[in-house]
Order: C-alpha cells, then sequence, then structure tokens
C-alpha cells in the first residue's frame, strides 16, 4: 500500500472534518449542547490527526543518509501513533471531562433546538462519504482479508487510521444525536452530558488500538507468516541447499529488509558462490515484492548429511 494510495482517504477526511467542525461549533455556540462540543473538539482532534498523517508520509520520502542510512520510512508510523495520543488526550479525556461538568450543571437546549439536529445529520452524511472513500481505497488491499484482520495486519498505518478515525466519528455521531434528541425530548441536560460521555469512551477505546498497533510497528515488526515461508522457498534453489537462519524487519510500510544465512553448495569458486546469492536474492524479489533489503551470508552446511538435513528457522 503506497503513501500516494492513503493520501486520498487523508485529504478526503481532513477535508470533511475542516468543514464538520466548524458547523458544530456554530451549533454550540447557539446551544451550549456538551454533546456539540465533545464532537467539535473531536472532528479538530481528527483534523490534526490528518495533518500528522500526511506529514508522515511526507518526511517518509526524504531518502537515506549516514545518520539514517535505512531511510525514514518508519517516520509514518511515529506520526501514526502521535494521532493515537492526541485522539486520547485531546479527543477521549476533553469529552469525558465535558460530560462530568455538564452531569454536575446539566442546561436543557432551549434556544435553536433544530440546530444540533440537522448539523448532525449533515455531519453523518459528510462523514459516510469520507468513511466510503477510505473503504473504496483500503479494498484492493485487504487481499481477502476481513476488516478487522486488515487493521491488524497491514503494515501501511495510513488507511488503517482513517478507517478507525472515520468509523469512530460517525459512532460519535450516533452517541451525539442520540444525547441531543433525548435532551430535547426530557428536558434534561444530562442525557447531554450521557452522549459527551460516550463519545469520550469510544475516543478512548480507538485510541488504545491505534497505540497498540503502531507501538508494535514502531519496535519493529518482521514479516508475516506467509511472507517468511514464501522467501524461506525463494531462497532455496540453484547452488543453495537451504536457509540455516533468518532474520526479516520492515524498515518501512513498503520496505522489508531480509537478513538470512544460507548454506551453498561447497565449491572453490567465489564467482560460483556470488552468483547463488544474486540468483537467491532476485528470486526472494519476484516472491516477495516488498522485500527491497536483502543480506545474504553464505555458509557450508556442516554435518547434515545433504540439503535434506540443512535446518531453516
Amino acid at each position: 500500500m503506497s503513501t500516494e494510495g492513503g493520501s486520498k482517504a487523508i485529504i478526503a477526511a481532513l477535508s470533511a472534518n475542516l468543514g464538520i467542525a466548524a458547523t458544530k461549533f456554530v451549533a454550540f455556540g447557539l446551544t451550549g449542547s456538551s454533546s456539540m462540543l465533545a464532537e467539535g473538539i473531536h472532528s479538530v482532534a481528527d483534523s490534526g490527526n490528518q495533518v500528522l498523517l500526511l506529514v508522515g508520509g511526507r518526511r517518509a520520502k526524504k531518502k537515506p543518509n549516514e545518520e539514517h542510512p535505512f531511510g525514514y520510512g518508519r517516520s509514518r508510523y511515529l506520526f501514526a501513533f502521535l494521532v493515537s495520543v492526541i485522539l486520547f488526550s485531546v479527543g477521549g479525556l476533553f469529552a469525558l471531562y465535558e460530560a462530568w461538568h455538564k452531569w454536575d450543571h446539566p442546561e436543557p437546549i432551549e434556544n435553536w433546538q433544530w440546530v444540533p439536529v440537522a448539523v448532525l445529520v449533515a455531519a453523518i452524511a459528510m462523514e459516510g462519504f469520507s468513511l466510503r472513500t477510505a473503504v473504496h481505497e483500503a479494498t484492493p488491499h485487504r487481499e481477502g482479508r476481513n476488516w478487522w484482520r486488515f487493521i491488524r495486519e497491514t503494515k501501511s498505518p495510513e488507511l488503517p487510521v482513517v478507517l478507525l478515525e472515520d468509523t469512530a466519528a460517525l459512532t460519535g455521531l450516533v452517541f451525539a444525536l442520540f444525547g441531543v434528541g433525548m435532551t430535547l425530548a426530557t428536558h434534561d441536560g444530562r442525557w447531554d452530558a450521557v452522549g459527551s460521555a460516550m463519545i469520550g469512551l469510544l475516543l478512548i477505546a480507538v485510541a488504545v488500538i491505534l497505540a497498540l498497533e503502531t507501538s508494535s510497528l514502531l519496535v519493529g515488526e518482521g514479516a508475516s507468516a506467509e511472507d517468511l515461508d514464501r522467501i524461506k522457498t525463494a531462497l532455496v534453489g540453484a547452488g543453495v541447499h537451504g536457509v540455516i537462519h533468518i532474520r526479516t524487519l520492515y524498515v518501512g510500510p513498503e520496505e522489508l529488509m531480509v537478513a538470512a544465512k544460507i548454506a551453498v553448495v561447497p565449491t572453490e569458486s567465489a564467482v560460483e558462490v556470488a552468483e547463488a546469492i544474486d540468483e537467491a536474492e532476485a528470486r526472494v524479489r519476484a516472491a516477495v515484492p516488498t522485500a527491497k533489503l536483502i543480506f545474504l551470508e553464505p555458509d557450508i552446511a556442516r554435518g547434515t548429511g545433504g540439503p535434506a538435513g540443512v535446518p531453516a528457522n
């Protein structure tokens, strides 16, 4: 999944959130609704998050240098992690604080009662369009996986972040509509506080999921079991008996590093060994295109009795 592929979804989400945030704050100013304020802050946090994702994608394109010889690809993971922190603190905790405040000082919505309902319905339509764009962009990359597995396993953070944000935004709007609607129906401002609390808990849950997934990528994840099997199979061929040991690491969402010790056919010709390594690298890149950094150490399988005894792990 390329940075460009995720950028369309990010820009669509950013455009929607900026417009939605403005209308929510207008509605809050007219009505004093706690749910509208919580949703306004939510949209501002989401807008900031999308800017961070765009900055992370741009920074990841910087070329490798002496200080960062493997490049800046993992910057995308760092900025995605910052998104989870902002969503947790600015979005979730603020909404919970506002809920607590409004619960102690409930105020019914007496002025411009139709405004928050109209704004929330319009926001649901805009967020629905943003989510539709993200789903459209992510679908080609799912490869038959369900949505939860896609979010858990993908190495590109942008689309999963936007998918979770947009899903949370739509769900939060439904919570806000519930809080506002019950407040208007009962004239009890505590329902508005309940809506704000539901939004806060939702945002914290999404933030925790994002933090766990992106922190794992920051620490360093290797190839999937399927890709690892493809790499091991591809390494074995002309001049290579088997794999003695192997390590993989994603140094960026589209850049997998492979380091392996391989058992080569015993020969006194360095040229033959070099040719065997070159052919093995070509087979790996054909099998797993993201394997762009490949380091192979040739060795002789000792005491194995032939190719069948070469350990592979």
